[in-house]
């Protein structure tokens, strides 16, 4: 339910407006140096800190590795890394508990858990847990050196110009939504297996695990469906298996084909926004109106690049494991 992986396997753990959130990573291997340091260049990424169109809720998110690490190495046991939530206003949501915000996970997690759920800041299914996901994808790319996964948001709203359309969204009291790229060079070939453990099985399956993701595709994707198979068939060029183009993005039989993997991520407007929407009471169950006050993303897109390439990072490395 909460953890992903076969070798390299992670648990995310923790609720927006908690003590604490926190990720736990099983199958490091020990002799892996970390220092907090290692950490902060990603965990300032995602935060976006001073990026137009973010929200204004900061935490210090100073990881806190509370086991699997001695003198500045791993040891080989289960590593947890835990983030303290300091910054919270969880009065903002005292007022919306019983009105479920439209595309948001709040109907459906009070149905799911019969009203247990801790609906602040969303609870379990806030993008405030993507910090864990970060802090082990930091850990899984120094498994992966020296292969470079570089992610940034290529569109917002359907334009390239992503400052115009940031601020038709604030100006209106709206949200956007946009699409992630993510690019993975120096990969060797035969990562992955045929059919359910393929690339692009496992991959999708993590990247929708990031809250917001609404739709994933690799190389050229569904332009493929207009596409000839003259035109779309990748031209080998030499014996170590690299083509002509990358219609495919690296991936063929879902087996890494040594040349780079590419796919894009479609991340959804956030939910909640000051824009009044139809909603109902669930206590009542009368029809009513909703309008989110608070802190919240003009356009969550902004902050996913760097949880892509950690939840790609994350993936390779346990696909990598299983060759060793």
């Amino acid at each position: 339910m909460n953890s992903f992986g076969r070798n390299f396997r992670v648990s995310v753990l923790g609720e927006s407006h908690g003590e604490l959130v926190g990720i736990l990573i099983d199958g490091c291997p020990p002799g892996i140096p970390l220092s907090v340091d290692d950490f902060m260049p990603d965990l300032e990424r995602r935060q976006a800190k001073g990026v137009k169109g973010t929200t204004p809720r900061k935490e210090q998110d100073i990881p806190l590795i509370r086991s699997g690490f001695f003198q500045g190495k791993t040891t080989g046991a289960p590593l947890l890394i835990e983030f303290k939530n300091e910054n919270v206003k969880s009065q903002d949501y005292d007022k919306i508990k019983n009105t479920p915000r439209p595309g948001h996970a709040d109907f459906v997690a009070y149905k799911k858990f019969g009203g247990f759920n801790d609906f602040r800041g969303s609870g379990h299914f806030s993008g405030r847990l993507t910090a864990g996901i970060v802090a082990a994808g930091v850990v899984a790319k120094k498994l992966l050196k020296p292969i470079k996964i570089e992610a940034r948001v290529i569109e917002v709203f359907g334009k390239k110009d992503i400052d115009q359309a940031i601020d038709q969204a604030l100006n209106e009291g709206d949200s956007v939504g946009g699409i992630v790229e993510c690019r993975v060079s120096g990969l060797s070939v035969g990562l992955g297996e045929p059919f359910f453990d393929s690339v692009e099985s496992l991959l999708a399956h993590a990247i929708f695990a990031i809250p917001a993701t609404k739709g994933i595709e690799f190389g050229a994707g569904f332009a493929c469906a207009k596409m000839k198979g003259s035109a779309f068939g990748d031209e080998i060029t030499d014996a170590s298996g690299h083509t002509s183009t990358n219609h495919s993005g690296g991936i063929n039989g879902g087996i890494t084909n040594g040349n780079e993997l590419i796919f894009r991520v479609a991340v959804k407007p956030t939910s909640s926004i000051k824009k009044e929407k139809n909603t109902i009471d669930m206590q009542s169950g009368d029809k009513t109106t909703i309008s989110v006050q608070g802190r919240h993303d003009a356009c969550i897109a902004l902050r996913v690049p760097v949880v892509v390439e950690a939840m790609t990072a994350i993936v390779l490395a346990d696909l990598a494991s299983q060759l060793n």
